[in-house]
């Protein structure tokens, strides 16, 4: 008999309960997106990261709903397995309605789970977004939106005080149904006290290996984004010196006169 087909769902419940690290990485165009789903990868976000890496902003809050739309769309057409995850960008989720409303259109554009950033702030549209049908992704630590209000990129979880919101924010966003949290840039220690707190699986990005699973952003892997690579990224391969060499290639072909 057939082993039968677990949903993208299933696949993430399941690692955890299997001991599996989770693996996690954005895609913003079709191709990408069906290379790394064919690659075996357990969560695909289309994240706001699109401002910076893909349209050259300087951080994620120029994004707009419509730009997510757009790379929704793009990239569900390459994805079979995965889970397809969808970030609400600034501004589009402000109250319970526009939450519900917005993330209505993420599902329709082919998204299986919405991502907003925030703890116990978030409560009251997360428990719409449920009450809704509209699975949910948690983002807690430090928060690319707010980076301008911050002042920078900054470690979450150096005081004690802080810990101890960050689990309580965990704890409480489990209460309201979703299906997994990611924990950027929290102090490792925390991050585990935050992973061994609830039954639902951690995804972090600089926040240690002590996480249930982890997700980058797909340029900094492949290195196909070299003006800037974050602190816990580690390229794996170099796409910016392959792409240099083939188009130095192309000049030399087309200055030889080859067809």
């Amino acid at each position: 008999m057939a082993t039968p087909t677990l949903s993208p769902f299933d696949r993430i419940s399941q690692a955890r309960a299997e001991g599996r690290k989770l693996l996690a990485l954005t895609a913003y165009d079709y191709p990408t997106a069906r290379l790394v789903d064919e690659a075996g990868v357990d969560l695909i976000l289309v994240g706001d990261s699109l401002g910076m890496v893909f349209a050259g902003l300087p951080d994620t809050t120029g994004v707009t709903l419509d730009h997510i739309l757009y790379h929704t769309e793009v990239v569900a057409r390459g994805v079979n397995t995965a889970l397809l995850v969808a970030d609400f960008p600034i501004g589009s989720y402000e109250v319970p309605e526009q939450a519900v409303a917005n993330g209505k259109r993420l599902i329709g554009a082919g998204a299986h789970a919405v991502k907003l950033e925030g703890g116990l702030g978030q409560l009251g549209k997360l428990e719409a977004l449920r009450d809704a049908g509209i699975p949910t992704v948690g983002h807690i630590g430090m928060l690319p939106q707010r980076v301008r209000e911050e002042g920078g990129y900054k470690k979450k979880g150096k005081t004690s005080s802080e810990a101890d919101i960050l689990v309580e924010s965990a704890i409480s966003l489990q209460r309201t149904g979703v299906i997994a949290i990611v924990l950027e840039s929290i102090v490792p220690d925390v991050a585990r006290r935050i992973t061994e707190a609830i039954t639902i699986p951690t995804i972090g990005i600089g926040a240690g290996n002590d996480c249930s699973g982890q997700i980058r952003v797909i340029h900094d892997v492949i290195g196909s984004f070299p003006w800037f690579v974050p602190p816990f990224a580690r390229p794996h391969a170099d796409v910016a010196g392959e792409t240099l060499r083939a188009v130095a290639e192309f000049r030399n072909e087309v200055n030889q006169g080859a067809d």
